[in-house]
């Protein structure tokens, strides 16, 4: 089944922001995904973004050689591939039958605090219940001061859909 939604990598080039949108193709193989990242210029930590289906998104970030993973919502990993990907990669199990009425992230919530963006902030961005995940990437990436070059690079890759 193919996925909905859209993905983005973002990078710094000569101190600057810039986003690029990716393939629909990343929405389903987290190994595509991190090979997308690793393909990026690696000033200033750069992560790749995927949201799917208006039900979870995750960022993979590169530092050094390390990569970071944030998945927005662990039940996710129940429907979804890249999900379920991102929780065996994290050393996570699955949740529970009686969990998946539970939203809550996994992974990495301070993986953007060199950019001045706090594992608290995190958190209180990813409990807003009611917002979509869309709608908590804009916030975290306002936070980090690519919003604009974001939503051009998103919109971009919706529409390439």
């Amino acid at each position: 089944m193919a996925q909905r939604g859209f993905a983005v990598a973002a990078y710094r080039d000569a101190g600057e922001w810039r986003a690029e949108p990716l393939p629909p193709a990343m929405l389903a193989d987290l190994g595509v995904l991190l090979q997308a990242l690793r393909s990026q210029p690696i000033e200033g930590g750069p992560f790749v973004v995927a949201c799917v289906d208006d039900e979870f998104f995750l960022i993979a970030r590169l530092e050094g050689g390390r990569i970071s993973l944030l998945l927005s919502d662990l039940t996710a990993s129940v429907e979804y591939p890249l999900a379920e990907q991102a929780m065996t990669r994290l050393g996570e199990e699955p949740p529970d039958d009686d969990e998946l009425d539970e939203v809550w992230p996994v992974g990495d919530l301070d993986l953007f605090s060199d950019l001045g963006l706090s594992e608290d902030e995190m958190e209180q961005i990813l409990d807003d219940i009611d917002a979509y995940p869309d709608e908590m990437l804009d916030a975290i990436v306002e936070r980090l001061g690519l919003g604009d070059t974001y939503t051009a690079a998103s919109e971009l890759a919706q529409a390439a859909r």
